[in-house]
């Protein structure tokens, strides 16, 4: 029973420095209100909503050209992964991308595609399902 106790007593002294990590964090969020700022201007949208975390969900869905009432579907756990993919499939449409480019860019590595979307020539047209 002393052994038990002698083990459970001891503490590991962990210093971890958290600050590479935020400052990471932070430049990795100012650039996907970058991107998503000018997602949202071309699509004539104001671009300052992209500042604010969950408005810019239903922002993103209404460029998506769906009601920003299907944007309430990011809460439920197991709808939202879904929600998330047709949301994706259909900005990428709008602005003229196949679903490859939705599924990878959009969805998986989505820095990256509202980058190639924010900054290169493409245009937004609202394509009806």
């Amino acid at each position: 029973m002393l052994a038990f106790a002698e083990i459970t007593t001891t503490s590991v002294d962990v210093n971890v420095d958290m600050t590479p990590f935020i400052l990471l964090s932070l430049a990795v969020y100012v650039l996907y209100v970058v991107a998503l700022w000018r997602v949202f201007s071309k699509a004539g949208y104001p671009g300052w909503l992209a500042i604010i975390p969950i408005v810019n969900m239903f922002v993103l869905v209404k460029v998506g050209g769906m009601s920003a009432w299907w944007g309430l579907l990011y809460f439920v756990p197991i709808a939202n992964i879904v929600l998330v993919i047709i949301v994706a499939l259909k900005v990428g449409r709008n602005f003229g991308h196949g679903a490859a480019f939705s599924i990878f860019l959009l969805w998986l590595f989505s820095i990256i595609g509202f980058c190639i979307i924010g900054f290169s020539s493409d245009t937004y047209s609202k394509v009806e399902a």
